[in-house]
């Protein structure tokens, strides 16, 4: 009886060992499956910016960039006969692209290695606008200013914070974790100073940019440009002539866009982000790209 135990034993652990070994190399091929697909659908969403930069007309939600691909199946695509196809796992692909420039750019506070008061003012009006404390916006501020510093000079210092790439990582200037959260919809971390889209960005954004501004103001201009996209500032600035003279950074046209691509294969989920810049109608750069823990939903438009 001891023997057949032991036997027994042994088999089952082989059996065990066996189908962990399947497992993890069906996790291994659906990951990298995943990989190529996501890979290919960041490079469609690249098309779709370039032709949208040929069309000459200004960044709006209007656009055919600015519409969500909705969860869409792609298994037959994923082998080269359809007798492979249909046995392998369903998968299920969706995505969308958000301009960057409707947010606010962080980096526009640091200039020749100062803060720009009236930058800085902006994100102070911003952090008002969504419950943020106010000291958050110099502190923010000082930050970059030191980190920018450190970055750009020969003798680098050693107490200077790192220069962050992305939003999370505001949490390096000691910004807490929960207003960082609550900024992350309204702000970015672009390579250079960039102006806000008039036509792309939302309520608590043209309220901060343009000083003056009320809410109801924003939501004014926000449905105005759904319905008719201002085509130039010339455009912009007649329908706010009570807030002139504007010295905020505005622009109707973005070269950042962030691209969201999410793949589902059986019960497992790829999820990734793309930073992207547009070079004129030439060519798409992929500046920064990572894979994203949690789901994000696409946005409301």
């Amino acid at each position: 009886m001891i023997i057949v135990t032991l036997l027994a034993t042994l088999a089952a652990a082989m059996v065990w060992q066996h189908w962990r070994a399947v497992q993890v190399e069906s996790a291994e091929r659906d990951r990298v499956q995943a990989t190529w697909i996501l890979s290919g659908a960041l490079d469609f969403a690249k098309l779709i910016l370039r032709e949208d930069a040929k069309s000459g007309r200004a960044t709006a939600l209007t656009e055919p960039w600015a519409t969500p691909l909705a969860e869409s199946r792609v298994s037959s695509f994923m082998a080269a006969d359809r007798s492979n196809a249909e046995g392998g796992p369903p998968a299920f692909l969706s995505g969308y692209i958000t301009d960057a420039q409707s947010r606010y750019n962080l980096t526009n506070l640091v200039s020749a290695g100062k803060v720009a008061p009236l930058e800085l003012e902006t994100l102070e009006r911003l952090c008002q606008a969504i419950g943020v404390d106010g000291s958050v916006a110099a502190r923010i501020a000082n930050g970059l200013r030191d980190a920018i510093t450190s970055t750009t000079r020969s003798g680098s210092n050693a107490a200077a914070p790192l220069l962050p790439r992305t939003v999370q990582q505001l949490t390096w200037l000691g910004i807490d974790a929960a207003s960082v959260s609550a900024l992350q919809p309204y702000v970015v971390l672009l390579p250079f100073a960039t102006p806000v889209n008039v036509n792309t960005a939302s309520r608590e954004v043209l309220t901060a940019a343009i000083q003056g501004m009320d809410p109801s103001s924003a939501d004014r201009l926000i449905r105005l440009s759904q319905r008719t996209p201002f085509k130039d500032m010339v455009s912009f600035n007649a329908q706010v002539q009570s807030f002139a003279p504007i010295k905020a950074n505005l622009d109707v046209r973005s070269s950042f866009f962030v691209v969201h691509g999410r793949l589902r294969i059986s019960d497992r989920v790829l999820a990734e982000r793309s930073l992207v810049q547009r070079h004129g109608t030439r060519d798409i750069t992929v500046l920064w790209h990572e894979r994203l823990a949690g789901l994000e939903p696409a946005p409301a438009h």
